[in-house]
Order: C-alpha cells, then sequence, then structure tokens
C-alpha cells in the first residue's frame, strides 16, 4: 500500500502483513525477484522467527511492538565504511525513542536501544557487497511498544508501556519512525558525517563514564568508553592502555 506520511521514501510503500517467520527474510526474498523502490517498508504484527545481532532470536508478543525490516540502497558507501550506515540507523531509532522519553534513551554500542538500564530496541542490518560497495541494505527493527512481560531468559527488556503505564498506537509510532530514520539517512547520504559521529558518541550508553566490562572468558575490568572506531569498534580506556574491540569480544 501507499502512505500518505511526512517522508520523501522510507514507508511510502508498505507492505504490511498478519504473521510472517522474519521481515528480513521476506524482504531478501522481494529483492531477489525485483527491485523494489528505496524505503519499501515489510511490516508484521507477528513474527515468529525474527533475528537479532550474531544469530540471537528476537521474541516478540503478536501485534504489540514494532517488528518491520526497511530496503535501502547505500550504494554511496564504500564497504570500509559500513559501520556509518549502523551509526545512521541507530541515531534514527534514538531519536525517535527520546522523543518520548528524552534524557533517559541511549544507543548501547553497537546499537541496541536502551532507556535507562533496560532494552527497548535492537537493530539487524544486513547488507549484500557489490565489489567495493553495499548493492543493498535491509533494516530489521524490533521496538517494544504494548508488551507487558517477557521470557524470563531476557536479561533486562522493557517497553513503551512499561515505562509510560499506558498503550500506544503503533501505526502512528511507525510513522514518526520512518521520519527520523530519514532524516538520520539524508544526513549520511549528504556526507554529514561529523555530526553523525558526534551525535552518536554523545548518544552512546556509559560514554566518558566509568564502568564495568568484562572479556568473554570472564575476567572482568573498569574502563571508559572514549571513542568508536573507523570500522565501528568499541574504544575502551583501563590504567593506561586504549584497547578496542568488536562484537562478541566485550560485554559490557
Amino acid at each position: 500500500m501507499d502512505c500518505n506520511n511526512n517522508t520523501l521514501f522510507i514507508g511510502k510503500v508498505l507492505k504490511e502483513f498478519e504473521q510472517l517467520d522474519s521481515t528480513n527474510l521476506y524482504a531478501q526474498s522481494i529483492i531477489n525477484e525485483s527491485k523494489p523502490i528505496e524505503g519499501t517498508v515489510i511490516c508484521a504484527k507477528s513474527q515468529v522467527a525474527g533475528r537479532g545481532q550474531m544469530g540471537n532470536r528476537w521474541l516478540s508478543e503478536a501485534e504489540k511492538n514494532i517488528t518491520l525490516s526497511v530496503i535501502l540502497y547505500p550504494s554511496f558507501l564504500n564497504i570500509e565504511k559500513q559501520f556509518w550506515l549502523n551509526k545512521c540507523i541507530a541515531l534514527g531509532i534514538f531519536d525517535f525513542v527520546s522523543n518520548h522519553f528524552p534524557n533517559h534513551t541511549y544507543i548501547k554500542w553497537p546499537n541496541d536501544i536502551y532507556i535507562k538500564n533496560k532494552k527497548v530496541g535492537g537493530i539487524l542490518i544486513q547488507n549484500n557487497l557489490k565489489g567495493f560497495q553495499i548493492k543493498h541494505s535491509i533494516i530489521g527493527i524490533g521496538i517494544n511498544v504494548n508488551q507487558q512481560k517477557f521470557p524470563k531468559a531476557l536479561p533486562n527488556p522493557t517497553s513503551f508501556f512499561i515505562e509510560e503505564g499506558k498503550t500506544f498506537d503503533i501505526s502512528t509510532l511507525q510513522q514518526s519512525l520512518f521520519y527520523t530514520l530519514e532524516k538520520r539517512y539524508l544526513q549520511l547520504r549528504n556526507e554529514d558525517l561529523n555530526n553523525l559521529h558526534t551525535d552518536y558518541l554523545k548518544s552512546l550508553y556509559n560514554y566518558q563514564q566509568e564502568a564495568i566490562f568484562q572479556y568473554p572468558k570472564g575476567n572482568c575490568f573498569k574502563g571508559r568508553i572514549i571513542g568508536i572506531s573507523e570500522i565501528g569498534k568499541l574504544q575502551i580506556a583501563h590504567g593506561k592502555e586504549i584497547e578496542e574491540f568488536g562484537i562478541k569480544e566485550i560485554i559490557q
């Protein structure tokens, strides 16, 4: 369906389903068959096999949350700059959540979205590469909205309802999300990289604060997040050292 929202392209074509295994998988299937326009959104009220980062499952109660995928064609990005897409998408969702929870919203590196100390949203970006460029990207987004109870296996989930004590209209929220995502994506396309990087650091959970970190084998240390490398590694100062960590190389 075509949507009359306040964006130029994200969400203008919105394909809605009662249930899908995965919105990312469906997005890939239609890319394989044709070339949907940039900004096409695949949305499911129920997603039974949603995925998060590093193969983790994204668990979401049916009809209670935002579960969707956005198709983008960031061919202007070289593959060594893939993390810039991560920054702009994370910031787009950060902007959306912080509109409702100002001063309490954070990006937990690399792209989880937190309200205070709890996770409200996650992102799975799947890039298809051609040569030295990104041919297409599928941006999977899950945001907990009206869900009140979560599986005990999830360590620290929250939702808009839990934080605000009221239900939200998901369709209205999605339109707001499309706007903030597009605004940040256009910022990336216009090569406004300094502001993107500055805003990402300012939004980062525990940025420049002493915190406890843990190596995968269990040893803990105190340190401060001081930056993000060009390829997206987390830079932590501890003692007289500065170490860089990739995904799954550090627990915070």
